[in-house]
């Protein structure tokens, strides 16, 4: 692969003040130069690296646009081969224009995440530092942009090698000694076996229960919006959102299909949807919006179940709570500006969780948030938490915990140690597959899939 040069669009689809194309590969200064055309005359295979020059993108005696051309060289670019990114103004004819040129001119268009692929290939970054660029690059509060940044920087990169480390060093001894028996090799001390064992599960089981309070301040939950008609959910979306999201009438089964929008509420994203409300009813339209509504429920992490505190409940409401089973789910009595008729006794006995609110009057929001980062574990979340990138590493981080206390039970039943080696073995595997040491072409693959195409 290396031994191609690729080259696509950098920066966001859309006009803008500026557009970048990025060329990587052994050939990338030698393509640029047939396109660049500096005002000083000297071409850029004169420049050294980080440097930059002036000119205009000329291709079959046509000026394109004016540009920025700048300059790095292999090693030390963000792929570790020679780059060079033209800066041109950011519209949309006129970057596809240079991208055609410069791929006219020798290159080929790079794949999905390949440059960053190339950075990890000639070892820029590992492989869990190339997982977080995409929070990175998604992040939408400054929680997120921070925990992104201390994986991008090497954080847990950091606490895997120190775990690595400490069970390879287990691990060798352990084979040394059962293969060798009659060299000078101290024998195997039971009770500093198991303190090793005891505190890498302990490492890595931390590591694991902050996945999920990250994903809710990175990626975001899931949540729906759920009540009976005319409660305020709609009003709620809106509050949320801060803006008319919504359509809000007093006319009962208005919102007839899924309205979505990503928010956030304090640290935490919510990836929103105003449901229909959930009722019995003839009208076949919104038969299928109260159809639509309860399939949310399935689909979503976190419910917000609202409900008129100005009228007594109903058995439309007792139906709603019902459904919700076991998501965790927060009851959100609106219009408390009005008088109370609501049996607050049995929403009580139904939800831990519960909220009084005016969404019409904008009251009570700051105790919604503080209610959901109690229920999404984020209530005493630090940004400078170590914490997994993604699914991937959080699946090789808990099968690695799991041969840890495999090896952990083995010693427990009396097996032999050779059984617990076996063990080591598996998690250290596992490890090494999370920051991408030793790890399979296919899992590259998966890893890089996902990645937009000027990453």
């Amino acid at each position: 692969m290396n031994e191609t040069t690729i080259a696509a669009i950098s920066t966001a689809q859309g006009a803008g003040g500026i557009g970048i194309i990025r060329i990587s590969g052994n050939k990338a200064i030698e393509i640029a130069d047939k396109v660049f055309v500096s005002f000083s005359g000297s071409k850029l295979s004169d420049l050294e690296g980080y440097r930059a020059a002036y000119g205009n993108i000329v291709f079959e005696n046509e000026t394109l646009d004016e540009c920025v051309a700048l300059v790095f060289r292999a090693p030390k670019s963000f792929t570790g081969e020679n780059v060079v990114e033209l800066c041109c103004h950011g519209g949309n004819l006129v970057t596809k224009l240079v991208l055609r040129a410069v791929l006219s001119s020798g290159a080929e268009p790079a794949q999905a995440g390949e440059f960053t692929r190339r950075a990890f290939l000639n070892g820029k970054m590992n492989l869990s530092e190339a997982e977080s660029i995409m929070n990175l690059i998604s992040a939408q509060s400054k929680s997120a942009l921070k925990a992104a940044n201390e994986v991008r920087q090497g954080a847990v990169s950091k606490k895997i090698y120190a775990l690595c480390e400490k069970l390879e060093l287990t691990a060798a001894h352990l084979s040394a000694w059962a293969d060798f028996p009659e060299e000078d090799i101290p024998e195997v001390n039971d009770e500093n076996l198991r303190f090793t064992l005891t505190e890498s599960y302990k490492e890595l089981y931390e590591l694991i229960k902050n996945y999920d309070a990250g994903k809710a301040i990175t990626q975001g939950v899931p949540t729906a919006i759920l009540g009976k008609p005319n409660v305020g959910k709609s009003t709620l979306m809106n509050l949320l959102s801060g803006f008319d999201k919504s359509i809000v009438t007093d006319i009962p089964g208005t919102t007839r299909d899924v309205v979505e929008e990503t928010v956030v509420l304090g640290d935490i994203i919510l990836r929103l949807s105003d449901t229909a409300g959930i009722r019995e009813t003839d009208n076949v339209v919104e038969k299928i919006g109260v159809d639509r509504a309860k399939e949310k429920i399935e689909q979503s992490q976190l419910l917000l179940v609202v409900f008129d505190s100005s009228i007594p409940l109903d058995d439309e409401d007792k139906m709603i709570i019902d459904e919700i089973k076991d998501t965790s789910a927060i009851a959100v009595i609106n219009k408390s500006d009005l008088e109370s008729k609501i049996d607050i006794e049995y929403i009580n006995s139904k939800f831990e969780h519960i909220v009084f609110i005016s969404a019409k009057q904008g009251s009570g929001k700051e105790e919604l948030v503080s209610a959901v980062s109690k229920v999404t574990g984020t209530e005493n979340f630090s940004a400078s938490a170590v914490l997994l990138a993604g699914e991937r590493q959080r699946n090789a981080a808990e099968e690695a915990l799991s041969s840890i206390n495999s090896a952990i039970e083995a010693m427990d039943m009396g097996f032999s140690l050779d059984a617990v080696t076996i063990d080591l073995e598996n998690a250290l595997t596992k490890l090494y597959e999370l920051i991408g040491k030793n790890v399979s072409e296919e899992i590259v693959d998966k890893v890089f899939h996902n990645f937009c195409v000027g990453k």
